[in-house]
C-alpha cells in the first residue's frame, strides 16, 4: 500500500478527529452571554478535556489497546464516539454542569485517537525518516487543535453550530480511519499478553525516563499556552489593531505556525538528532515564555511575529519526543509507552491550565506566562542528557 496515501489519511484523521478537542473553547466568549459563563467556568470546559484524556489514556493502558486491537478500528471508533459526544452537546447542553461530563467523555475517547495515530504514523517509517513523519502528526494535530478557531473566526454561526461543524469534522475522520487507514511494514509485533506495568516500568529504564521528562516540560507549557493565547491577546493593548479577530490571529499563530514548527522540528530531527532539535524549541519557546511581559504592549505586527514564533517553538519538539520514545522502548509495547507518557503529559496540563489564569488575577496577564517557563527549561535539561545517555561512545583508536 501507498506510504504516501497512508501517511496522508492519517493525518487527516488528525486533524479532523481533533477539531472537537478545542470546540469549547473557541466559543467561550458566546457562552460568557448565553449562560452567564464564569471565568471559573470556562477552565472547567477545557479542564474536563483534559482530565477526560488522562482517564482514558490510562484505561487504554491498562488493557493495552493500543498494542491488542487492530489500531485502525480503534481509532475510527474512538473519533466517532468523541464526536457524538460534542453532536449531544451541541444539541442539548444549556449549561455547564451538563456540557462537562459530555467534555470529559469526549477526552476519554480522545485518548484513543491521539496515541493511537501516533503508533500507526511511525508503523510507516523507518528510524531514518521517523522524525520528518512525526512531525507530519503533530502538524496535523496542531491544525486539528486550532479548526474551531478558523471556523469561529470566518463564519457567524452560533456556537451550537460551531460544535455541529467540529464534530462533523470528527465523523468524517471515523470514516477515513476505518476506510483507508493500516498498519505499516514498521510495526513491532501485537503484544504477546497484557503488561499495563510497562508504563511505569519503562521509567525505570535511563533512555526512557529522559525522553519523558523532556516531554513533560513540554507539555507544561503547550496547552496552557494554547487555551489562554487568547485571553492574553485580548488583554493586549494592540487586540483592538489585529488584523482580523482574536480567533483568526490565534488560527494563524497557533495553528499554521505551529504546523510549521512541527515540519521543521521533524526536518531537524532527522537531520541534526533527536536532542538537539528538541533542545532548540525547548529554549527557544521558554525564552518567550520570559519574554512575553515584554511583547504584551508591541506594536501588532511585532506582536503577531512573537506570537508566530512562539506557536512554532512551543509544539516543534512534540513530535521529537514520540520519536525518541519510540526508538527506546520496548517495540512489544510502543503503543502502550506512547500513550502512558501522554496520560502523564495530559494530567500535568490541567494544573497548568488551572494555575494560569489564577495567576492572571492576581497580576495580570502581562505577567501570567512566566508561570510556564520553568517547564521547557526542566525539559531541555532532560533532553540534554538524553542526548548523552544515548549517543554511542567512541571506539577505542584501532577497532572498527
Amino acid at each position: 500500500m501507498n506510504v504516501g496515501v497512508q501517511r496522508g489519511a492519517i493525518a487527516a484523521v488528525q486533524v479532523l478527529g481533533l477539531a472537537v478537542w478545542f470546540s469549547m473553547s473557541a466559543v467561550v466568549p458566546s457562552l460568557r452571554n448565553d449562560w452567564g459563563l464564569t471565568a471559573g467556568g470556562a477552565v472547567w470546559l477545557t479542564a474536563s478535556v483534559q482530565f477526560g484524556f488522562v482517564a482514558g489514556a490510562v484505561a487504554s493502558t491498562a488493557l493495552n489497546l493500543a498494542d491488542r486491537l487492530p489500531p485502525q478500528r480503534l481509532l475510527a471508533a474512538s473519533a466517532a464516539a468523541a464526536a457524538v459526544c460534542t453532536v449531544v452537546l451541541a444539541l442539548f447542553a444549556d449549561r455547564p454542569a451538563v456540557a462537562v461530563p459530555l467534555r470529559f467523555l469526549t477526552g476519554v475517547f480522545l485518548a484513543g485517537v491521539y496515541p493511537t495515530g501516533m503508533k500507526l504514523m511511525a508503523s510507516w517509517a523507518g528510524s531514518a525518516g521517523r522524525g520528518r513523519t512525526m512531525g507530519v502528526l503533530i502538524a496535523a494535530l496542531t491544525l486539528g487543535s486550532t479548526l474551531p478557531h478558523l471556523i469561529a473566526g470566518l463564519g457567524s454561526l452560533p456556537w451550537r453550530g460551531v460544535l455541529l461543524t467540529a464534530a462533523a469534522a470528527g465523523l468524517v475522520a471515523s470514516v477515513i480511519a476505518l476506510a483507508l487507514v493500516r498498519l505499516g511494514p514498521h510495526a513491532a509485533p501485537a503484544a504477546p499478553v497484557r503488561n499495563p506495568r510497562y508504563a511505569l516500568s519503562m521509567f525505570t529504564e535511563r533512555g526512557p525516563r529522559l525522553a519523558n521528562l523532556g516531554y513533560f516540560g513540554h507539555m507544561w507549557e503547550l496547552y496552557a499556552l494554547w487555551t489562554w493565547i487568547p485571553s492574553f491577546l485580548l488583554a493586549a493593548d494592540a487586540a483592538k489593531d489585529l488584523p482580523g479577530s482574536v480567533e483568526i490571529t490565534v488560527f494563524l499563530t497557533m495553528g499554521i505556525g505551529g504546523a510549521a514548527g512541527c515540519l521543521l522540528g521533524g526536518w531537524g530531527a532527522d537531520r541534526f538528532g533527536r536532542p538537539p532539535a528538541a533542545l532548540t524549541a525547548l529554549l527557544l519557546s521558554g525564552l518567550c515564555c520570559l519574554l512575553s511581559p515584554l511583547l504584551f504592549y508591541a506594536p501588532p505586527p511585532l506582536l503577531l511575529a512573537f506570537c508566530t514564533l512562539w506557536g512554532a517553538a512551543v509544539i516543534a519538539d512534540s513530535g521529537v519526543f514520540s520519536t525518541s520514545l519510540s526508538e527506546v522502548a520496548d517495540r512489544r509495547y510502543i503503543g502502550t509507552a506512547l500513550t502512558g507518557q501522554t496520560a502523564i503529559g495530559f494530567a500535568l496540563t490541567v494544573v497548568s491550565i488551572q494555575l494560569t489564569p489564577l495567576l492572571a488575577e492576581a497580576i495580570g496577564w502581562r505577567y501570567a506566562f512566566l508561570l510556564l517557563a520553568p517547564g521547557p527549561l526542566a525539559g531541555a535539561l532532560a533532553m540534554r542528557a538524553f542526548g548523552r545517555a544515548t549517543t554511542p561512545a567512541p571506539s577505542p583508536r584501532g577497532t572498527p
